[in-house]
C-alpha cells in the first residue's frame, strides 16, 4: 500500500455518504414536486408536524440547519399557509413556528412519502435500523 492510497476515492468515508444522500435526495424529488416542497422544506415539515409549535433555535438544531439557511425556507412555507411564525410571548428574543391548519392537510398528504421511498431503497429493516444507527453515532460524533 502505498501512501497515497489514503487519497483514492474508495477510501474515503465521505464520498458514499455524500453520494448515497444525494441520490436518496433525488428519489425524494418526483414525490415531493407533487406536493409542491423541497427536501429541505420537506423534513422541516416533518420537525414542525411533530412537535406543532417550536423555536426557531430548536428546529434548526433538529435539522443541523442554522437560521440563515430556515429564513428563506421558513418564509416560503409561511407564503404557502403551511406555517406562521411568531414572536414567544414569553421570551420576545424567540421565534416559534407553528404549523397551520393548512399545513397539517399537508401532512395527510404527506403519510405515503416515506413507503414510496422504502419500496426505492433495497434494505431489510435490520439493516436499515442499523444503517440509521451508525449514521446517527457520526452525526453525533462530529456535531459536539
Amino acid at each position: 500500500m502505498d501512501k497515497y492510497d489514503v487519497l483514492k476515492i474508495e477510501n474515503q468515508l465521505c464520498f458514499p455518504l455524500y453520494a448515497c444522500g444525494k441520490e436518496v435526495t433525488r428519489l425524494y424529488k418526483p414525490i415531493l414536486d407533487e406536493l409542491d416542497l423541497t427536501y429541505t422544506q420537506y423534513v422541516s415539515m416533518m420537525v414542525i408536524w411533530e412537535h406543532k409549535c417550536i423555536r426557531l433555535k430548536d428546529l434548526g438544531d433538529k435539522l443541523y440547519l442554522d437560521s440563515g439557511t430556515l429564513t428563506p425556507l421558513l418564509k416560503k412555507l409561511e407564503s404557502k399557509g403551511y406555517i406562521s411564525r411568531i414572536i414567544d410571548k414569553n421570551d420576545s428574543r424567540n421565534l416559534m413556528v407553528e404549523v397551520t391548519e393548512k399545513g397539517m392537510e399537508l401532512r395527510e398528504k404527506a403519510l405515503e412519502i416515506p413507503g414510496k421511498i422504502a419500496c426505492k431503497i433495497d434494505l431489510d429493516p435490520e439493516s436499515a435500523k442499523i444503517f440509521y444507527d451508525t449514521l446517527y453515532k457520526i452525526l453525533n460524533s462530529i456535531s459536539k
